[in-house]
């Protein structure tokens, strides 16, 4: 064999696209590492982070501009303080108020300019009076298992929920409340963020 014959034979034939062995074994080594790397990456909460998880939520939920809408009686609460809501209104039936003193008397389809003035969306109500989905006074753990429950947030599903809170307009309002009025304590996106690391979690409740 000539020097040029046993070159040719340690060069890989590339014309009939077979790579050379060492190089097969190097890509096969990267793929492995690579899904080994998504795997990892993957990989879902535990209880422990999804309880920690929660209690993000539970900080947005009890907020003034969550649980006052959503108290303990049939008046809804007003301002940062939470208080009772003057002019004696109550919830009703349908969560619109009552006759003669129905929330769309005061609360338009929009926040009305200035501070403090009354704040609007088409959807204003509490929820009604047969699923009041109470927030206030409520502990973590009793929120948390109130909120996962179908027969209290609505006959939501965990992904609907997720869904509500992602997406409808009158929750929304709590992140554009009006002027004097402080925001939740998380963002919107990091609310729905929190809320998805629960419920991959296990939705697991603090104890």
């Amino acid at each position: 064999m000539n020097g040029k014959a046993g070159l040719k034979n340690l060069v890989p034939n590339r014309g009939r696209g077979k790579p050379a062995p060492l190089l097969a074994i190097g890509l096969a080594g990267v793929a492995i590492l690579f899904a080994a790397t998504l795997g990892a990456g993957a990989a879902k909460p535990d209880a422990e982070a999804s309880r920690a998880a929660f209690m993000q939520v539970y900080r947005v939920l009890t907020s003034p501009r969550c649980q006052n809408c959503h108290p303990a009686g049939d008046a809804p609460l007003q301002g940062d303080d939470s208080h009772v809501h003057t002019q004696n209104v109550k919830r009703g039936a349908t969560g619109h108020g009552v006759y003669g003193m129905s929330c769309n008397t005061c609360h338009q389809t929009a926040n009305l300019s200035g501070a403090h003035m009354p704040p609007g969306n088409p959807k204003w109500a509490l929820p009604p009076a047969g699923m009041k989905m109470v927030f206030q006074g409520k502990s973590s753990a009793e929120l948390c298992r109130d909120i996962k429950d179908p027969k209290q947030n609505g006959g939501r599903s965990l992904e609907a929920l997720v869904s509500h809170i992602a997406n409808d307009d009158l929750v929304g309002w709590g992140w554009e409340p009006g002027e004097g009025r402080t925001l939740p304590p998380l963002t919107r996106a990091e609310t729905v963020g929190q809320l998805k690391i629960w419920i991959d979690g296990g939705a697991a409740c603090p104890n």
